[in-house]
């Protein structure tokens, strides 16, 4: 998906097994963000980052959600673990990822794999994304600030 793109209707299940759509967040703001692994340093940082604002952030009127390809008890664990309190939607079979764009091949330590592609989607009260930073961009132990220094 590109800036100016809708984001789909149906984005998945949470750790909860909550169904997550769009629509829940017509005239909220959302910060979407793709993580590869829960529980591990970089994914856990961001994700920190992202609750430690998360009042700033709902104050600029943005919903938190975040997506992985991890199973939906290892999403409840790692939010549990961590005090998250927002949706992390278990895109077990990678299709709002693939969807996104942002699971595909990368590259970490010399060696190509398939995998997601940390990235962060802001999208609009209406559903269409209007930023998009990629993995280059995105500093995981700051991102939040990164987000707020956007306004």
């Amino acid at each position: 998906m590109n800036v100016g793109d809708r984001i789909p209707e149906v984005l998945g299940k949470d750790q909860h097994g909550n169904e997550i759509k769009a629509s829940d967040f017509r005239g909220r703001k959302i910060v979407l963000y793709s993580y590869p692994k829960a529980n591990t340093p970089g994914c856990t940082a961001e994700a920190c980052s992202l609750q430690a604002h998360k009042a700033e952030l709902e104050a600029q009127g943005y919903a938190i959600i975040g997506i992985s390809k991890d199973k939906q008890d290892a999403q409840a664990k790692f939010a549990e673990k961590n005090g998250l309190e927002f949706p992390l939607i278990a895109d077990t079979e990678t299709t709002l990822l693939q969807e996104l764009g942002c699971w595909g091949e990368k590259v970490a330590c010399g060696r190509k794999t398939i995998g997601t592609i940390r990235t962060t989607y802001l999208i609009n009260e209406e559903g269409i994304i209007e930023r998009i930073m990629g993995p280059k961009e995105i500093k995981t132990k700051i991102h939040a600030e990164q987000i707020l220094d956007l306004k």
